[in-house]
């Protein structure tokens, strides 16, 4: 009976599962709480899973990756990168853009003392260059992935002269890790469940509704990216409908990312997505890491409206000159925001140093993140970890474009 049902639990869309599991988990949270501590379990396991098997895997993709690589990747990966600082870059001019047209007056509370954000843009690289010589096992414990890229990418360059079988053994130890992935997925449903129930039972229903006007102004930067900025700079390079793309993207990639919160986590996720996509192993395997790490369109709108409500909410006059600053701090700084759950917000006192306000008032804007953070945190990271397989997508199918053997086809998963 258990094998039947199993069987008919792996046949079943994965995404009919997942909605399932967030109604199933909306309905324990409305009418069952007493079983939100238990189900919210689910949730739990879910994402430490992913976030345990991601690092090593990422480690082991790259390092196989780097070790056969015939110099293709490389030269491949510079029209991804580009994509992913332009994209984050003219995120954060649609966040400003919708700040100055919808102004949000923040009522400020107090943060949470303990929190203690980067002083400055310079520290800002300066603990991104630590991040990146960081000694390896710290950097895989701690779920370093800046520094897991360094010295994955070290290594599999080291390993280029190794023997064919070392080769083997290490792109059979990389497919092991991928089917572990892929258990782990099967369980997602039930964690999305969890995560779910979680949420609405923390926060409740109407627990936001004095923060709806900056939520609005956040929604409406994310969505604009997504279905306007996106398709723009994808059609621009692929010189076809990019609708397709960014539906596949949104659902395969985005509804997992807001669940779980944590760009880390859905890197699995998109690692399987371009997979399915038919993409080049060698270029997506260091692609989407990388994309985790320094791709936050949504990151760089969170930095950008937030430190312009805190602007708005003290009188200060923000001229286009500081408007644009303002960008560029947030595109720097959302690429050294860290791949987890509300990691964008500590770096917004670096963006209000902009403006001349001071750590404590940005630091209780900080907490007005934490806050409003089930709904914005979730929607970041969906555009955040959505648009990492989108460019990479994007990337090799305007060469494909280019060689007339791109097809519609091509840019869903059947």
């Amino acid at each position: 009976m258990f094998s039947g049902f199993f069987q008919k639990y792996k046949s079943t869309p994965l995404i009919q599962l997942i909605v399932t599991g967030l109604i199933v988990g909306f309905l324990i949270a409305v009418f069952l709480p007493a079983l939100v501590p238990v189900v919210s379990v689910f949730g739990t396991v879910f994402v430490n899973a992913l976030k345990a098997v991601a690092p090593i895997l990422v480690f082991v993709l790259v390092t196989n990756a780097m070790s056969q690589d015939t110099g293709e990747s490389n030269s491949s990966m510079k029209p991804i990168v580009r994509l992913y600082v332009m994209s984050t870059f003219l995120a954060s001019v649609v966040g400003v853009a919708l700040s100055f047209m919808f102004p949000t007056e923040l009522k400020l509370q107090t943060a949470d003392a303990t929190i203690t954000p980067p002083g400055s843009i310079v520290d800002v690289v300066y603990n991104l260059i630590l991040k990146v010589v960081e000694n390896p096992v710290g950097a895989l414990s701690g779920a370093n992935y800046l520094g897991i890229l360094a010295a994955a990418v070290l290594l599999g360059l080291a390993l280029r002269g190794a023997s064919d079988t070392t080769k083997i053994i290490l792109g059979d130890f990389s497919k092991a890790l991928t089917k572990i992935v892929g258990w782990v997925i099967l369980i997602a449903p039930f964690g999305v469940m969890g995560l779910v129930a979680a949420a609405i039972g923390d926060g409740g229903l109407y627990a936001m509704l004095s923060f709806i006007h900056l939520i609005f102004v956040l929604l409406a930067a994310f969505f604009l990216v997504a279905f306007v900025m996106n398709p723009i700079i994808v059609y621009f390079h692929i010189r076809r409908n990019p609708y397709p793309l960014i539906f596949t993207t949104i659902k395969e990639s985005g509804l997992y990312a807001f669940f779980t919160r944590s760009s880390a986590a859905n890197i699995p996720v998109n690692l399987s997505l371009c997979r399915r996509l038919g993409l080049n192993e060698d270029i997506y395997s260091v692609s989407i890491p990388l994309g985790a790490t320094i791709n936050m369109s949504g990151a760089a709108i969170t930095i950008a409206v937030l430190s312009l409500a805190a602007a708005h909410t003290l009188g200060v006059n923000v001229d286009i000159g500081t408007a644009l600053l303002l960008c560029l701090v947030a595109t720097v700084g959302a690429c050294g925001a860290s791949g987890v759950a509300g990691g964008s917000l500590l770096l917004i006192p670096v963006a209000c140093a902009s403006f001349g306000i001071g750590n404590d008032i940005a630091m209780q804007v900080v907490g007005i993140g934490f806050i409003i953070g089930v709904v914005q945190d979730s929607c970041e990271t969906a555009l955040n970890s959505s648009t990492d397989a989108l460019f990479t997508a994007t990337a090799e199918f305007a060469e494909r474009a280019k060689a007339g053997t791109l097809k519609d086809e091509d840019m869903r998963v059947l």
